[in-house]
C-alpha cells in the first residue's frame, strides 16, 4: 500500500507561481514512479509529468505546459514537487499525484493502470 498526500494548492495570481508537493509513504518505494496529473472541470484527466523514485530523468507529458511546469523530487523524503510558473486562469484544476510500479511513459498514457492516487489539491488561476 502506498499513501499519497498532495499539498500546496490555492489561488495563484496570473503570472505567478505555485509549488505543489506530493508526499509518498507506505511500501518500499524504490521501484515506484510518481506522476502529476490534473483535471479541469468538464475535461479529461491530463498527465503532466512523471519521475522515478529510483532516479532517472523526468518525463513530461505532451502538453505545451512543459515550459512552465517542472517536476522534481526530494530523494531523501520521497516527496515529489510540481513547480508551476507563469500561472494562467486555464491552469485551474484539481492537481493529483499518482504512484505505481510502471514506467513513466505508461503512467502518462494509461492513467487507469495507476493503483495509487492522492486526494488532489485545488489550484485556481486568477486573471
Amino acid at each position: 500500500q502506498v499513501q499519497l498526500v498532495e499539498s500546496g494548492g490555492g489561488l495563484g495570481q496570473a503570472g505567478g507561481s505555485l509549488r505543489l508537493s506530493c508526499a509518498a509513504s507506505g511500501s518500499t518505494l524504490d521501484n515506484y514512479i510518481i506522476g502529476w496529473f490534473r483535471q479541469a472541470p468538464g475535461k479529461a484527466r491530463e498527465g503532466l509529468g512523471c519521475i522515478s523514485l529510483s532516479g532517472g530523468p523526468t518525463v513530461y507529458g505532451d502538453s505545451a505546459l512543459r515550459g512552465r511546469f517542472t517536476i522534481s523530487s526530494d530523494n531523501v523524503g520521497n516527496t515529489v514537487y510540481l513547480q508551476m510558473n507563469s500561472l494562467e486562469p486555464e491552469d485551474t484544476a484539481v492537481y493529483l499525484c499518482a504512484a505505481d510500479e510502471v514506467a513513466c511513459s505508461t503512467a502518462l498514457r494509461r492513467l487507469k493502470v495507476l493503483d495509487y492516487w492522492g486526494q488532489g489539491t485545488q489550484v485556481t488561476g486568477s486573471s
